[in-house]
């Protein structure tokens, strides 16, 4: 017998679930927001490229380290302004700019651009302390931004620079107020008691930051500053070498190691030893050259260097040769035609001499800027010179100008005496003219003068005859 199930006709019927009817709906209402968020433009498509990508401050911080510690300071700086963008409410950014900028300044020649760069240096580290005033590493960077825009071949008023010094000392006391542990303070006002002539208390404050920490190259750099300044220029070779060795691409410490065996080359009787000074001295200054090279950087500090040691040694023609290299990489720079103006006077090629130095002092045309560099080669392009201001930096340029001026004139057929007694008035009228030698110099350039007629002869003549200079000047640089 077949038995059949039953019918459901009293079978209770399944209810609908609330929960999985609040679900769907939600998820309809979700779909139609997600559609109108992107056509509205509110969300982006996934994978979908942002059209401008973003770094973290931070992230620009540690590449400008990075740049700083490898020598590029320049690179450095724009990393750091980039991190000062992402982050400009951050007074520790700012003040690390700060100090980047302050030492970059040291890698520069001209003046004009080296004050630039100290005063931006000191507003960054002004704006820092402005920021966070009770930032202890700010106020530190800002005594050091203070002191080395005291710079007395960029300020000539002594009021001005005893101003920047008295606050800078306040900085650097204030830093330490904060936090008495500050390596850096400690180190930066000691480097602010040197150039206000208080070395006892430098060397106090010195050895401290020594004891604290001396794994900052700043500490080796300020210690070896102290060393300098007290005329222990062996010792302060060799905290010159210990901040290379935390630095090694920093060129600027090279150079001022190099430069410290030119002076115990320059000092020594022993005609050997005072060789062999000079060779180490000008393997401090290959290195700095070598070290651009790598980094692809076209620095003429080195090659001024180098042609300032080999002057000293009497290898005058090699000096020349370098200071040339320097011009072809900035052939617009008057102070690289005035160190090849006096360099051509002391290799007695006075014509070209007057040549370089006439550009350096009263400025030149581009077609004139190459014989005044002694021809232009392969690699030089010749370039428009704007003259030099008289300053303390650039007074031997006008005095041996004027002297080879007044020397080199043959009335009536050559006459340069009126220029020559024109730039004479021009130092004498300065606050620049206390060198003895100088005072002597202008002398001789008036009594030559006093016989010859008014009449100029504008450009000088590159082909006259050293032979007939009748006086040379006795200041050099």
């Amino acid at each position: 017998m077949n038995i059949y199930p039953k019918r459901g006709l009293f079978r209770r019927r399944d209810e609908p679930n609330i929960y999985r009817m609040f679900f769907w709906i939600t998820l309809i209402l979700g779909g139609i927001w997600l559609v109108r968020s992107l056509k509205s433009g509110d969300i982006k498509q996934p994978f979908q490229s942002t059209p401008t990508p973003t770094r973290f401050a931070v992230s620009y911080a540690l590449e400008g380290d990075a740049q700083f510690t490898a020598g590029k300071l320049e690179d450095a700086i724009t990393a750091y302004r980039e991190a000062v963008k992402g982050d400009p409410s951050n007074a520790q950014l700012l003040a690390q700019l700060a100090r980047i900028q302050i030492y970059s300044s040291a890698m520069l020649v001209k003046d004009a651009t080296i004050k630039a760069r100290l005063e931006e240096g000191l507003a960054s580290a002004k704006q820092a302390v402005d920021l966070a005033p009770d930032d202890s590493f700010a106020h530190s960077i800002y005594a050091f931004a203070l002191d080395w825009n005291a710079n007395p071949t960029l300020i000539t008023d002594d009021r001005e620079i005893q101003k920047l010094l008295s606050k800078a000392e306040n900085e650097a006391v204030r830093a330490l107020q904060l936090d008495n542990t500050n390596t850096l303070a400690l180190s930066f006002y000691a480097e602010i008691l040197v150039d206000e002539q208080k070395w006892t208390q430098a060397e106090q404050y010195i050895q401290q930051a020594l004891d604290r920490d001396s794994s900052l190259m700043d500490v080796h750099r300020v210690h070896a500053y102290v060393l300098e300044s007290l005329g222990e220029y062996t010792l302060a070779i060799e905290a010159y070498d210990r901040a290379i060795a935390i630095t090694p691409n920093m060129t600027f410490l090279y150079l001022r190691a190099g430069a410290n065996y030119r002076r115990l080359a320059f000092d020594s009787p022993n005609e050997t030893v005072q060789t062999e000074l000079y060779e180490k001295s000008l393997e401090y200054f290959a290195q700095t050259a070598r070290i651009n090279e790598q980094l692809k950087v076209q620095d003429p500090v080195p090659y001024i260097s180098i042609a300032k040691t080999y002057s000293q040694m009497g290898q005058f023609f090699i000096a020349i040769r370098n200071v040339q290299k320097t011009i072809e990489f900035q052939p617009d720079n008057p102070v690289f035609y005035g160190e090849l103006g006096v360099l051509y006077h002391k290799n007695r090629n006075y014509e070209t001499g007057i040549l370089a130095l006439g550009c350096a002092v009263r400025g030149c045309t581009a077609e004139e800027s190459c014989p005044a560099r002694g021809d232009c080669g392969l690699n030089d392009v010749p370039a428009e010179v704007k003259g030099l201001p008289l300053a303390a930096s650039t007074i031997y340029y006008y005095d041996i100008y004027a002297s080879e001026l007044a020397a080199l004139s043959k009335p009536p057929k050559v006459n340069y005496c009126p220029e020559a007694l024109a730039i004479a008035s021009e130092i004498e009228a300065s606050e620049f003219d206390s060198d003895p030698n100088i005072a002597a110099d202008i002398v001789v350039v008036r009594n030559i003068c006093s016989f010859a007629p008014e009449t100029p002869v504008t450009q000088p003549a590159a082909t006259e005859s050293a032979a007939t200079l009748e006086a040379t000047p006795t200041a050099a640089p």
